[in-house]
């Protein structure tokens, strides 16, 4: 290539890194790495901009990321779409339990064996899905792919799952169970209302709805952080869907992808500050029991995920299409990387301690889950390596 037209190469591919970043959704791992470096060499400073930043990422933030990808879910269900119709949406969430109930009994039984016994009661931890990080792995594995719709309906399902463990053991304050019932219907039927009225904006839905089931959860004891998620359905979206993860075409104006076009920029510096503030551990110190988490996550989700679709296949749900056994071990495989979400549990279960650093460190080492996928993949050839 000669100097004249190396340099427009090298600007192209320049501009084309931001959309990179944001695709793949790699500010979470550098909001992480820069947690690292500040708490081990300026703790007390961090740990003051962490206890600041807790509530307002952990408990509002983090909202919109879980409502970006429930719209793909959501998406992804409609006519036409890899989850169509409901045989196939609903195995991701039966495997969800599968994702869940075989870490556990790892995490415990891998504590019992070496006589950890105040860990085991913080038994829900390995339940969080990393959703951005699983996300970004299975991207790189499997393209555009049925893989990544059935990835994230299970991530979501198994920490729905966590967060409702969450809830009855480590409630949020004193618990209105009844009230927070109340609001949620009553959201519900407002979001209902908005959009048998045609509302094509997504502010209403948010402003209403959305601020009603968070009160809801939070009055409830159960962490808001999924409170936009009953209420994206409700959003006017297409007929059908366009195509897995194909960017909304310019012209298109139903409230779910205007939603998805004003929240993408900003929920990237919501990953980047959830990763900051979570993932600070300092690296000393450290016991046995932090090898607790990726036992059970490296090990138990796969085969979880495995033994549960099979399950759900022998009652007459489907797999969906270009999903088989291989690709379904390594979406197991994926989905082995907590991190900021079973920091998150780990954070809501137990206070500042010792305790918590060997769980959050724990959290932290389950990114070896990406290398786990990507060897998996290899060795069964799933996705970019079937070629």
């Amino acid at each position: 290539m000669s100097p004249a037209t190396a340099a427009p190469a090298r600007r192209r591919r320049f501009l084309h890194l931001p959309a990179f970043f944001f695709d793949y959704l790699l500010a979470l791992p550098v909001g992480c790495v820069v947690a690292l470096v500040w708490v081990n060499g300026w703790p007390e400073s961090y740990y003051r901009f962490a206890q600041t930043l807790d509530f307002s990422v952990n408990n509002v933030g983090i909202v919109f990321f879980f409502a970006l990808i429930t719209k793909e879910v959501i998406e992804a269900a409609l006519p036409g779409g890899v989850l169509h119709p409901w045989r196939r949406a609903a195995l991701p969430v039966v495997a969800a339990f599968g994702a869940v109930l075989v870490p556990i009994a790892c995490y415990v039984a891998y504590l019992t064996a070496i006589g950890e016994p105040m860990l085991i009661s913080m038994w829900m931890v390995p339940c969080g899905v990393d959703i951005a990080a699983s996300y970004l792995v299975a991207r790189l594995i499997f393209g555009r792919h049925p893989a990544l719709p059935f990835l994230i309906l299970l991530a979501i399902s198994a920490n729905a799952i966590g967060m409702a463990c969450l809830a009855v053991l480590r409630p949020i304050g004193d618990a209105h169970l009844a009230l927070g019932l109340g609001l949620m219907a009553a959201a519900l039927v407002l979001a209902g209302a908005l959009r048998l009225r045609r509302v094509k904006s997504f502010w209403p839905y948010l402003i209403g709805p959305g601020a009603l089931s968070w009160w809801a959860l939070f009055l409830a004891g159960v962490h808001p952080a999924l409170a936009l998620v009953p209420i994206m359905p409700f959003l006017p979206h297409a007929a059908r869907d366009a195509g897995l993860f194909v960017d909304p075409a310019p012209r298109a104006r139903d409230a779910l992808t205007k939603f998805e076009r004003w929240w993408l920029l900003p929920v990237q510096g919501v990953l980047f500050l959830s990763g900051l503030v979570n993932a600070g551990v300092p690296l000393h110190g450290l016991e046995a029991g932090m090898w607790a988490i990726p036992i059970a996550t490296l090990i138990g989700r796969p085969l979880g995920v495995v033994m549960a679709a099979w399950l759900a296949l022998a009652v007459g749900l489907r797999l969906p299409h270009r999903i088989g056994w291989r690709a379904l071990l390594v979406i197991g495989s994926t989905a082995s990387i907590g991190l900021a979400m079973t920091l998150f549990f780990a954070a809501a279960s137990v206070p500042l301690g010792p305790l918590l650093s060997e769980l959050k460190m724990g959290a932290l080492l389950t990114v070896g889950g990406a290398g786990l996928a990507f060897a998996a993949a290899r060795v069964l050839r799933v996705g970019r390596f079937a070629r």
